[in-house]
């Protein structure tokens, strides 16, 4: 066994165990967590196998972008569950079955569509010679340009569209301007009012003295 066979077990081992912690563990940070750690062993694997641009892009968009995002808003909202809320066992005999179908489905695919594959044809360049991050690139640029800036322009309108949804004034919006917060003076908070001095109280030995004659 090389090095890379060894590497590619240890990366799957850890990544089994990864997405096995993602759903069982208890806590949603933890859950999150290891789910970064399961993408980070998927992005290994992906550079073991060759495929450069898609394990860069797994690493750059999932464990650099939207998991720490998932990552921000789970520790902002503070969710919190009962142990009683999770109902695993209730579940769990629809999500066996769920799992054993892909099992299946992936076994059926590895086993019998896999060995149908023909071989390479001699002459032609092995995929390790050529880097498919440097050929996707000149097919996303030359043959794919247009829809390429096509999926550019519908995700500049989902932007400022989710912006100007953010920015649009509703009646029943409560909000406060930050420069009359920032101009305010201390005059405007403070109002001194003037009071008339209060009595004394009487000594504490009259107060007795009045009592004993009554």
């Amino acid at each position: 066994m090389d090095y890379q066979t060894g590497f590619f077990y240890l990366f799957s081992a850890v990544l089994l165990f990864a997405a096995y912690r993602v759903i069982t563990s208890r806590n949603p940070v933890h859950a999150v967590l290891y789910l970064m750690l399961a993408f980070s062993q998927a992005s290994a694997l992906w550079l073991i196998l060759k495929a450069e641009f898609l394990g860069l892009t797994l690493v750059l968009v999932y464990l650099g972008a939207v998991m720490v995002l998932f990552l921000f808003v789970v520790m902002m909202l503070d969710i919190k569950f009962d142990d009683d809320r999770w109902g695993f066992w209730q579940n769990f005999p629809l999500a066996a079955t769920l799992g054993g179908l892909v099992a299946a489905e992936l076994i059926a695919v590895l086993w019998v569509g896999f060995p149908t594959v023909t071989a390479p044809i001699a002459g032609v360049a092995q995929a390790a010679d050529v880097s498919n991050t440097k050929a996707l690139g000149r097919l996303m640029y030359s043959e794919y340009l247009y829809p390429i800036e096509v999926a550019a322009v519908i995700l500049l309108v989902a932007m400022v569209t989710a912006i100007a949804l953010t920015l649009r004034q509703r009646k029943d919006s409560k909000a406060i301007d930050p420069g009359q917060q920032v101009h305010v003076r201390a005059s405007d908070r403070l109002v001194v009012v003037p009071m008339a001095a209060t009595q004394k109280s009487a000594p504490v030995e009259a107060v007795a003295a009045e009592e004993g004659k009554a």
